[in-house]
Order: C-alpha cells, then sequence, then structure tokens
C-alpha cells in the first residue's frame, strides 16, 4: 500500500513538473534584434532630374506584376520617386529639431483629423454638398487634413507646357489642388505660383457640371460661370478658388489629362513650401478615383526611412507611389492583404479592421476588438491607414495593454526617465551596437497578420542613443496605423478588389 501511494506522488509529481514546463514554454518570449544606430538627417532635397528621370525598367515591372517584359513596358501603370518633407530643412536643422518638428506636425494632423470625423459624424453626412449661386462662401465645412502636416511629396507638372512644383501626398484627403495665380492671400511656396493664364490644357469647371456638384462646398461665379471651390481643415486653413480641369505630368512623358483640381487663389493656415496637395483618399474626387480608367484604381507607395540615402542610380533605397497594374505584386509575393472597411460617415478615409497584436509572439490580452472597431451607425471608432500620420495611434486601452507587454518583454534594457514627446516608453541604449526587442505584429481582418521590422517601433530620438516605442494612446476615438509602422512595406491600395496589402521589404 505505501509503495502505491508513494508512486502516485511520484506520478503526480512528475506531471507537476510537465505542467511548470508546459506553462513556461507558454511564456517563451519571441525576440528580433535591433541594430542601434543614432539618429541622422536625411539626405538633402533631390534635383528634378532625380525627381523626373528616375523610372523603374520593365524587367524589374515584369517580376513585380507577373506581366511579361513586354507588357509591362506598354502597360498604363506610373511610378514616381516620392521625398520627406524633412529633407527641405535637412541643411539648415539638427536632426533633433526635424524630429521634434515632425513629432509636432503629428500633434496637429491627429487632432485636426479627429475634428474632421467629429464634424462628420455629427452632420451624420460627410460628403454633404452646399451650393450657392454667389462669388463667394459663408458656409465652412470640415474636409481633408492640413497639407502643411503632408510628410511626403514629389515633383509634379502641371498644365501646358508643365511648369514642375512640389505637392503633398496625402491618403487623408481627396480634392486635388494648388495655389493659382492671380494670389489675393498666397503662402509662401518653393516654386513660382502656378498661372492658368498660361497653359493650353487649363479649362474651368461649369457651375452645373456633375464635377461641381461633387464637391463638399461649391458655388458659381454668375460671370464667368465657373465653378468655385472651398476647402477649409480643422485646424483653421482654408484655400479656396477655381475649380478646372488640368494635365498633370508625373515625370517626362508620363501625362494625365482632365485631373479636376482646385485652383487657389485664396490660400491660408499652415501651408508650408509646397504648391499643393495630390488627395489620394478613398472620395469620388480623390487623384486614384479620377484616374481610375486609366489605373484600375490602384496605387502603392513604399515608404524608405525618412533619414535613407537614394540617387537615381539607387532606386531601392527611394521612396516611390506607383498607380496602375504593378501597384499590385504578382501571384506568388507574400502580401497580407485585409478587406477595407468602408465608413458610411466618411469615404475619404482607408479603413481596416486590426483584430489583435502579438507582443513577442504572443497575443496581448488587453488589446480587444471591441476597442479598435467602427461603429458603421456613428461613424466612430475604427482604424485607418495614413500616410501623413507618422506615429501609430490606439486607443488607449489596447495602447497600454500593448505597451505594458512590450516592457515586460525589455526588462533587461535601461529606461530612459521622462519619456519623450508623446512617446511615454523610452530606453536609453547608448554604447549599445544591437539589442534583442520582443516582436511586435498586427493581426488584421481576414486573417492577414503584418510582422514589424524592429526599428518601425524602436526608434533613435536624440544623438545620445535614446530610443523610443514608436506607438501612442489616444481618447478620440479613431485609431491611426502611422507611416513609421508602414516604412519598408510596399502599402497596397486595391480599389478595385476593395483591399490594402501589406509586402514586407518591398522598397
Amino acid at each position: 500500500m505505501a509503495m502505491a501511494v508513494t508512486r502516485l506522488h511520484s506520478l503526480l509529481f512528475a506531471l507537476l513538473v510537465l505542467l511548470l514546463v508546459a506553462n513556461g514554454a507558454s511564456k517563451h518570449i519571441e525576440y528580433q534584434t535591433l541594430v542601434v544606430t543614432s539618429l541622422r538627417s536625411p539626405p538633402a532635397i533631390l534635383s528634378d532630374d532625380d525627381f523626373l528621370s528616375w523610372t523603374t525598367d520593365s524587367q524589374t515591372l515584369s517580376e513585380e506584376t507577373g506581366l511579361s517584359a513586354g507588357a509591362a513596358a506598354a502597360s498604363s501603370s506610373l511610378r514616381v520617386r516620392v521625398a520627406h518633407r524633412d529633407s527641405l530643412l535637412a541643411a539648415s536643422s539638427t536632426p533633433e529639431q526635424l524630429l521634434g518638428l515632425r513629432l509636432g506636425r503629428d500633434a496637429a494632423r491627429v487632432s485636426n483629423l479627429h475634428e474632421i470625423l467629429a464634424a462628420a459624424t455629427a452632420a451624420g453626412n460627410a460628403t454633404r454638398a452646399v451650393r450657392a449661386r454667389r462669388r463667394g462662401f459663408s458656409s465652412s465645412v470640415v474636409s481633408g487634413l492640413a497639407q502643411g502636416s503632408g510628410e511626403y511629396f514629389t515633383r509634379i507638372g502641371i498644365g501646358t507646357p508643365a511648369r514642375y512644383a512640389y505637392m503633398v501626398l496625402d491618403t487623408g484627403s481627396d480634392v486635388v489642388w494648388l495655389q493659382c495665380a492671380p494670389c489675393r492671400r498666397c503662402y509662401s511656396q518653393t516654386d513660382p505660383v502656378f498661372d492658368p493664364r498660361r497653359s493650353r490644357s487649363y479649362a474651368t469647371v461649369p457651375c452645373d457640371a456633375l464635377l461641381c456638384r461633387q464637391l463638399d462646398v461649391a458655388g458659381c461665379n454668375t460671370r464667368r460661370r465657373s465653378c468655385l471651390y472651398q476647402v477649409s481643415y480643422g485646424d483653421g486653413s482654408i484655400t479656396t478658388g477655381e475649380f478646372s480641369t488640368e494635365t498633370l505630368t508625373f515625370r517626362r512623358g508620363a501625362r494625365v489629362g482632365r485631373i479636376a483640381l482646385g485652383c487657389g487663389h485664396d490660400n491660408e493656415g499652415l501651408f508650408v513650401a509646397a504648391a499643393g496637395l495630390l488627395g489620394l483618399g478613398r472620395g469620388r474626387l480623390s487623384f486614384p478615383s479620377q484616374a481610375g480608367r486609366r489605373f484600375g484604381r490602384r496605387f502603392a507607395y513604399c515608404l524608405v526611412d525618412r533619414t535613407s540615402s537614394g540617387s537615381a542610380a539607387s532606386p531601392a533605397k527611394s521612396s516611390s507611389v506607383v498607380f496602375g497594374d504593378s501597384a499590385v505584386p504578382r501571384a506568388g509575393v507574400a502580401v497580407a492583404y485585409t478587406p477595407m472597411v468602408r465608413n458610411p460617415k466618411m469615404d475619404t478615409f482607408y479603413y481596416v479592421e486590426l483584430t489583435g497584436i502579438s507582443v513577442g509572439g504572443s497575443r496581448v490580452a488587453g488589446v480587444s476588438e471591441v476597442d479598435l472597431q467602427l461603429d458603421p451607425a456613428t461613424g466612430r471608432g475604427g482604424v485607418i491607414v495614413d500616410s501623413g500620420t507618422s506615429v501609430t495611434r490606439l486607443a488607449r486601452p489596447a495602447y497600454a495593454a500593448m505597451r505594458d507587454a512590450f516592457k515586460a518583454g525589455t526588462a533587461d534594457l535601461r529606461e530612459a526617465p521622462g519619456g519623450f514627446s508623446l512617446f511615454d516608453t523610452c530606453y536609453n541604449l547608448a554604447g549599445k551596437t544591437e539589442v534583442k526587442v520582443p516582436t511586435v505584429v498586427m493581426h488584421l481582418g481576414g486573417g492577414a497578420s503584418v510582422s514589424l521590422p524592429a526599428e518601425n517601433y524602436l526608434i533613435p530620438v536624440d544623438m545620445k542613443g535614446t530610443f523610443c516605442f514608436a506607438f501612442a494612446g489616444t481618447d478620440s476615438g479613431v485609431s491611426i496605423i502611422g507611416n513609421i509602422q508602414q516604412q519598408g512595406f510596399r502599402v497596397v491600395f486595391d480599389g478595385a478588389r476593395s483591399r490594402v496589402g501589406f509586402m514586407p521589404r518591398g522598397c
């Protein structure tokens, strides 16, 4: 009897050991290596030749799309170089100053975005048109995002003959617009202000045209019988002028005609350096929507680290935007696709479903779908993919749970007290060349998972070795997947199939 009891105790002890081992294994944390590099200045602004001559050959397009080399060369796809706005200030500002300005713009943009969505949900319909048979406007509608906080731009030729200017690329705006002479009130820009009187392809939009009726705020110059537009932003910035159609040239030989755009004669607010904005949003007046017949309602961009250098001889290190068939990688290429989610109260933004986040190989229990879901009845909540927001914002409970899971996996790293700007979790990595950090994976609707490189979520903020966890919490409803987390991915916006894709190492 005693021997049987002893054997039972031994068996129970063995089972207990197995359970403890299994439990320990379940808490195993997955790590990846972060190479510690100090904060750097971005390269100086590129020349016109870099913007306008740079392209990708047909063989590369063929490899990406699965088309034959001849078909790729003959396709209607369009690819142009993109640069970060910090390049404009690289020669006159320190890396710390540039980062401070970037985070300041980021806070302003997110605030404006929240105001836009609040106005849309309060109004009940974000696409209402305000018609006025008069020369001016007395109504105001929040529409789009402030160009002043746009992060990426390219060189675009406007008119015939083409006159080139910097244009901000913005997935959070629809209306294409630029400053036009004569200016009643214009902000300072790098290039001469566009004069429509010198363009053979410029044409005003009639007051009774469908394009005019598609504006959120439309008026009519009764003397010229031309459509007037107004776009106002959450920070008080505004652009007003004549709605028109014009030819855009993206690089030498790549022209797109009859694009509806605002020719702004009165532009006020936080608009800096660029001549205007190329709206890449989901609405009817955005460039992808207007050029849908030619480009199949498809585009993609790939954003390299803003401090990466690039040249015409080394395009792999350059940010770019692609319109058309070659925006979608060929079959067999690893792309995490997730369905686009439509917000009936606001058609500009690209919503996706974020179902969870894993840190260190385990799902974070506190990241709840309920906190991240879009309420279609009210238009509140949800998650958008945005090129103009730098830092990913998550609903406060989700962010807190994710941050705590990350901190638990970095207990061996020395914390930097006090945080930095909007970052509340920072580390002192001075003297280190590389460190191990927990993996971070975003789980999206449709079963898609996006595994982030370490440099996309632990970033340098000074020259002293301080690195911060590049996420933040928000109490304002909508969550945002920002461009720091998108770096290095080809982000595909496939309107034809209503999906967003993330292709790793896609630049």
